[in-house]
């Protein structure tokens, strides 16, 4: 899983080093690297690993294969999609479109979100925090163990 936040610096080439907890995960699978994407959500990147991209592409295929929403789907995510190789020291290059996206100037912000994570400029990331905090304290209840597998709850 993807866990914790970490601030690592960009680099003028773009490079930024994975936390390495991160890279654990991702690591002897099919692709040595991160899979990263802008989020049609806000100004920040969505990424993962394959596992993360093939149980989307399994939802998407779910879905009517002309339905608007999965076409949009299909575009957002792995249209845009950039999958970005580990170099011997652990750090990938972001694409400046990437970097753009996202406002990264100098630091990025990696947090893990359990199967997947996000990357942000540290200042938009403190401020979604704050709100996400906040959110998460008010509707806290939502949170409940709902019937397991075989009707045991």
């Amino acid at each position: 899983m993807f866990l914790s936040t970490t601030i690592n610096g960009v680099d003028a080439k773009g490079r930024v080093s994975v936390p390495a907890d991160f890279r654990a995960v991702v690591r002897g699978g099919p692709f040595d690297g991160i899979i990263v994407w802008p989020s049609f959500d806000g100004p920040y990147l969505e990424g993962g690993g394959q596992a993360l991209l093939e149980r989307y592409q399994a939802l998407i295929e779910d879905m009517d294969p002309y339905d608007d929403a999965r076409i949009a789907f299909e575009r957002a995510i792995f249209g845009a999609a950039k999958p970005l190789a580990f170099d011997a020291n652990g750090r990938v290059t972001l694409p400046k479109e990437l970097s753009d996206h996202a406002g990264l100037d100098g630091k990025a912000t990696f947090v893990g979100l359990g199967s997947r994570f996000e990357i942000w400029a540290p200042e938009a990331f403190e401020e979604h925090k704050r709100n996400a905090q906040a959110f998460a304290r008010d509707n806290k209840r939502s949170l409940r163990p709902g019937a397991r597998a075989g009707g045991v709850s």
